[in-house]
């Protein structure tokens, strides 16, 4: 335990606190001052142990004040991490709707070149086909008739 030595209301205290909180110790301590020699200072000499009193008021309002505002932050910030959440799961269904069209769109692709390919090919034996028998009608036109 560290020994503080703190001036108030221009008197001087030994207060104790844990090592390492001295400098906070003085940090509360000189702002619990600025408190009570502006209070006095627009109050007047109304007593020391009234003044004490509204001073510890004032110090709580702020402190009640302040932890309002806090968990008022802390209601929107969870409101924020509901939202964002809710905005994480619609990205992710998105992306998933969007993945499965491209996947059908891909197997769409696939078989479309699928069918050119087989359309090619029944063309060609087509080509082929027609091309034969025109070569055997020639043929068979050619032996039939004598050439004169």
């Amino acid at each position: 335990m560290a020994n503080v030595n703190i001036n108030f209301n221009g008197k001087e205290f030994v207060l104790s606190c844990e090592d390492g909180q001295e400098e906070h110790l003085e940090e509360l301590a000189s702002h619990l001052n600025q408190k009570f020699d502006s209070l006095k200072s627009t109050l007047g000499n109304i007593g020391e142990s009234k003044l004490l009193l509204i001073t510890s008021i004032t110090v709580m309002d702020e402190y009640f004040e302040t932890k309002k505002k806090i968990d008022e932050k802390l209601k929107e910030l969870k409101i924020l991490t509901e939202r964002f959440k809710e905005l994480k799961n619609l990205i992710y269904d998105y992306k998933e709707e969007k993945e499965n069209e491209i996947k059908k769109l891909n197997n769409e692709l696939i078989q479309i070149k699928k069918d050119i390919d087989q359309s090619k090919e029944n063309y060609e034996k087509i080509i082929d086909n027609a091309t034969d028998k025109i070569e055997s009608f020639l043929k068979k036109a050619e032996s039939e008739s004598p050439i004169q």
